[in-house]
């Protein structure tokens, strides 16, 4: 992968997401159907339906997989632009407000109008893991018209979130333009029903324009078909050059060039929340690399922001904890 500037953005491309993230035991994700741990789409019916049962009021922050990155670059200090469709609304609104407040560029997204932001429900239990169930609203107005090489013109990278996957023919024109105007590309797998629903172009197009692709354990399974995250790793660098395949606790599996190894995890004296823990260790990670820190640097920058996310409620860490971060990432 060749060198980026620190001082060229990362225009991350996905859905612009407003989260509502909330506590709940675990049979309350009876109520809610489908398999724990995952991510559903949901129409507005059903969000609302579910929010009406809801114990309490939920905590609103703005999310979504690549907006939780985007958001998470600019406060380490690397220029972030976001390329989205969010609606005309106090949501929408919201979210453009905390992408600047964070030091985010808000003029590559689109506002739809008359369709709502898209919300996620995250559901978080008291082992931490978190069940969502997202409306997307405009988001899913997305669609290949909305992308050109000019949004990607004076970037460095492109990092873009795996549910974008779920529309082939908008994946295949974000991966093209953010070629043509000289990006290098990652990509994060986003949840195992992602990969399950992309099998078949799946690997085409990690080979053809991704340099670096993210999984958790259960997205390399599905990608695999192997409980084993080493074989997840192995899989995925046969077509990428660089892999991060991230197992909890456990820490993760990168992979580049053909050199790999492992970096620990950040201990956390409880976990609260893993909602954007994947996401934020993607920033850390990329901010490392793409200031030309090694990969095992870069892991534990990773590490650093995952371990941080994880230990609060929802994707939200006050300033002082952001400056600690920056020192410790430099």
């Amino acid at each position: 992968m060749k060198e980026s500037n620190t001082k060229k953005p990362v225009i991350c491309v996905g859905s612009p997401v407003v989260d509502q993230v909330i506590q709940v035991q675990e049979g309350f994700l009876e109520k809610v159907g489908g398999e724990k741990g995952g991510m559903e789409l949901v129409d507005s019916a059903t969000l609302i339906n579910i929010t009406e049962k809801l114990p309490t009021q939920p905590d609103y922050t703005p999310g979504g997989s690549a907006g939780n990155t985007s958001f998470a670059l600019a406060r380490l200090g690397m220029p972030s632009r976001f390329l989205g469709t969010l609606g005309d609304d106090s949501a929408g609104n919201f979210f453009r407000d905390q992408l600047l407040k964070a030091g985010g560029d808000d003029t590559a997204i689109r506002v739809i109008p008359d369709l709502p932001t898209a919300q996620c429900l995250s559901l978080v239990t008291p082992d931490a893991e978190r069940t969502m169930r997202t409306h997307l609203g405009a988001a899913m107005t997305f669609a290949p018209e909305h992308v050109g090489k000019e949004d990607f013109v004076g970037c460095g990278h492109a990092h873009i979130e795996g549910y974008v996957l779920f529309n082939p023919d908008l994946m295949l024109a974000t991966l093209k333009a953010a070629k043509a105007a000289g990006c290098t590309i990652s990509v994060d797998l986003a949840s195992f029903e992602v990969v399950h629903a992309s099998r078949t172009i799946l690997n085409e197009l990690l080979a053809e324009y991704v340099d670096i692709v993210f999984a958790n354990e259960e997205e390399a399974e599905a990608f695999a078909g192997s409980s084993n995250p080493q074989t997840g790793l192995e899989s995925l660098a046969e077509l990428c050059e660089t892999v991060a395949v991230k197992v909890g606790d456990k820490g993760a599996l990168l992979c580049h060039a053909g050199e790999c190894c492992h970096v620990p995890a950040t201990i956390v004296e409880q976990v609260i929340d893993t909602t954007g823990a994947g996401d934020f260790w993607a920033a850390g990670f990329l901010y490392g690399l793409l200031s030309g820190k090694s990969m095992q640097e870069s892991g534990t920058i990773g590490a650093l922001l995952g371990g941080a996310v994880v230990a609060c409620e929802g994707t939200t860490l006050p300033e002082n904890q952001w400056q600690e971060l920056r020192i410790s990432a430099s």
